[in-house]
């Protein structure tokens, strides 16, 4: 891969670890860490030695501690649409990935660095994480997905209430409210985030996308179009080797060996 300005990037036995290192704005999404975020995971989306991401930020303080208030400040009115827009397209570059993205939350994720850990497939928080919107003390909304992937996660009546009090929420509070998934000492939560990777990497490639696919696909439609988008994604499983890979490992009481076929 190439090198990245504002990222630490480590490939390990298939599984990518992608470190926002911008430690002086505490990880802050500037565009050039931005750009670097689209770049990177548009090489991964291709990159067949790569079947995982970890995202996480670098030092112990932010995961992202939000976005560039310092640059925001300046901008003319079409300079900060363009900036949201920049956002939303690497956001759902990685809401889209075919691969699962796991969200290591090892301190703040406020903000922009809320709505990154939103478009994440799962959020794993150090038990010092602390999630919010604080927007509308600066006199503006979320706009980096938060007004609509935070009530998709957590239910409009929260997310009201997160975005509205802007109140800021320990990791135990929003693993209570389904915000993230698990909640780990901090000095676990890489390990632990490289081992749920690893069990997801046991499992069938293809079923694995397939999964990825409907569950998200799925979540932006009504529940009649999303049977159909579930049941298409399992035909076309089986019709894979891992399939019958699968199949005949579990009836011959002996692991999977899956190859992605």
């Amino acid at each position: 891969m190439k090198n990245y300005e504002m990222l630490l990037i480590e490939v390990k036995d298939a599984i990518a670890f992608v470190t926002i290192n911008n430690p002086k704005q505490l990880n802050a999404l500037n565009v050039a860490v931005l750009n670097d975020l689209q770049g990177a995971f548009t090489e991964l989306k291709d990159d067949p030695a790569v079947q995982a991401v970890i995202l996480t930020g670098s030092g112990d303080k932010a995961f992202v501690a939000g976005a560039d208030i310092s640059s925001m400040v300046k901008m003319t009115v079409d300079e900060i649409r363009a900036y949201a827009y920049k956002a939303h397209d690497v956001f759902m570059l990685i809401d889209d990935f075919p691969k699962p993205v796991i969200g290591a939350i090892n301190g703040f994720a406020l903000g922009g660095g809320n709505e990154l850990a939103m478009s994440c497939d799962i959020r794993l928080a150090s038990e010092k994480a602390k999630f919010g919107q604080p927007e509308l003390n600066l006199g503006i909304i979320p706009f980096f997905g938060g007004t609509q992937r935070l009530p998709k996660l957590v239910g409009k009546g929260m997310a009201n209430y997160l975005i509205l009090s802007t109140e800021m929420i320990g990791a135990q509070e929003a693993l209570r409210i389904g915000l993230c998934e698990r909640v780990y000492p901090a000095d676990q939560l890489l390990a632990e985030a490289e081992k749920l990777a690893r069990t997801i990497l046991s499992k069938g490639p293809i079923a694995v996308k397939a999964a990825l696919n409907a569950i998200s696909t799925g979540l932006n439609t009504d529940l009649k179009s999303g049977v159909v988008i579930e049941v298409e994604s399992a035909v076309l499983t089986y019709q894979s080797a891992d399939k019958k890979e699968g199949m005949t490992a579990f009836l011959e009481k002996r692991p999977a060996k899956f190859t992605g076929k």
